[in-house]
């Protein structure tokens, strides 16, 4: 058997969840704001992208790949790949924050700045 290396398995992460996106597109062709009214607090639930202090687990990794896929600009597979090493050897990941659109600055505003 060959031996998968971190980047690749978070290509075929990437991979995965965008099929799962096709799937998604395809119920809301069908049925308009499915993605909001249905989907969206499902996969914020799944992703426990609301906890913020508690960091990434490996259950919570593939859904938010997918929610970053949903996204504008779609996965970073480097920071993805950074996350999964840390995440594979035991390392502590902390939850990402937004940054702004403009500015590149975090929108938390519990932190000073």
């Amino acid at each position: 058997m060959a031996n998968v290396t971190t980047q690749q398995l978070a290509e075929i992460i990437i991979g995965i969840a965008r099929a799962q996106q096709a799937i998604i597109e395809a119920l809301e062709s069908q049925k308009a704001g499915y993605r909001g009214t249905h989907l969206a607090p499902a996969l914020d639930n799944a992703a426990k992208s609301r906890v913020t202090t508690r960091p990434l687990t490996l259950q919570e990794f593939p859904a938010r790949v997918l929610m970053q896929c949903m996204g504008r600009n779609g996965p970073n597979i480097e920071q993805l790949t950074r996350d999964l090493e840390a995440l594979l050897s035991g390392q502590v990941v902390a939850a990402p924050a937004a940054p702004a659109e403009g500015g590149g600055e975090s929108l938390d505003m519990t932190q000073k700045s």
